[in-house]
């Protein structure tokens, strides 16, 4: 019988797809979650790493059976996790074998340690919304970052409309939009010259990309704001793309208008206790710390 926290019984494990250099941390942590009188569960891509033979065929099912989920290797990984395993309540945990991570912010060598902590309950929790992007009743995707509308295929900027629960806000010639959540708000939409927003903010933030007119700027909107962005002007419709956090993307059709709103299950992150949301931007950003 585990002395761990009774609620954090059956542990999943999420690796980055295709890095055996992960490996070893894996086995050191699923040895670890194994002595301690744990079920661990294993997504396809933690299995291929570790050369095991059983998993469960989607990180949807992993989060219906387990307590909590570890998710092993950057960012981008979490983003994958986040998105697919949405729909459930299952929390997550990151730890960051890529770059320095803002969501997978636990290291291998402060592993064990900090999973001791938080599987006896002593963390943090942080919850983050998702956005999810619709375009007519068929194409939908979610982003835990950002959804981006972008030229796609052809040097020319493209012409767009832009509104907020219904009432018109530009028109505005481009190479696309950037809408983030306050998550996403230090990824792409930080490059493009947006906001930084506190990850608990209840926000929207739209970040053009290369306008055309300098007084394009990005604008703020509250988190219930449904955002409506319709193609104009001599735009082919065949030149642009709806992405999703970078990885997944949806196309358009003509007179496909692309509707993002918030989507209503956040997800849930926990970090150690002495997780501190600032100390990773001056470490990210390279800010000046106290002299």
């Amino acid at each position: 019988m585990s002395d761990f926290n009774s609620r954090f019984q059956h542990i999943g494990l999420i690796a980055k797809p295709g890095d055996s250099s992960l490996a070893p941390v894996l086995e050191k942590l699923r040895r670890f979650l194994v002595n301690m009188g744990l079920n661990v569960s294993l997504a396809r891509s933690a299995a291929l790493a570790l050369d095991q033979k059983d998993y469960l065929p989607s990180k949807a099912e992993l989060a219906r059976v387990c307590d909590l989920t570890i998710v092993v290797g950057g960012d981008g990984t979490f983003l994958n996790a986040a998105r697919e395993m949405a729909e459930e309540n299952t929390p997550l945990v990151g730890i960051n074998l890529g770059r320095l991570g803002f969501l997978v912010d636990i290291s291998p060598e402060r592993m064990l340690e900090a999973l001791t902590a938080i599987l006896q309950g002593d963390y943090i929790e942080d919850r983050r919304f998702l956005l999810e992007a619709r375009i007519g009743e068929g194409q939908h995707q979610l982003a835990l970052n950002d959804v981006v509308l972008h030229k796609w295929n052809t040097a020319r900027m493209i012409e767009f409309e832009t509104r907020i629960n219904g009432q018109f806000v530009d028109s505005q010639r481009s190479d696309g939009i950037i809408i983030s959540t306050p998550t996403g708000s230090t990824a792409y939409a930080l490059s493009g010259g947006g906001p930084l927003l506190e990850p608990s903010l209840d926000a929207i933030a739209l970040v053009p990309i290369c306008p055309h007119r300098l007084s394009n700027r990005p604008i703020v909107v509250h988190g219930d704001s449904e955002i409506c962005i319709e193609t104009s002007g001599r735009t082919d419709f065949n030149h642009v793309r709806i992405t999703c956090d970078g990885q997944s993307s949806l196309t358009l059709e003509e007179g496909d208008r692309l509707v993002v709103r918030k989507y209503p299950k956040p997800i849930r992150l926990f970090h150690p206790v002495n997780h501190d949301h600032f100390n990773l931007l001056r470490a990210k950003l390279g800010w000046g710390g106290h002299p």
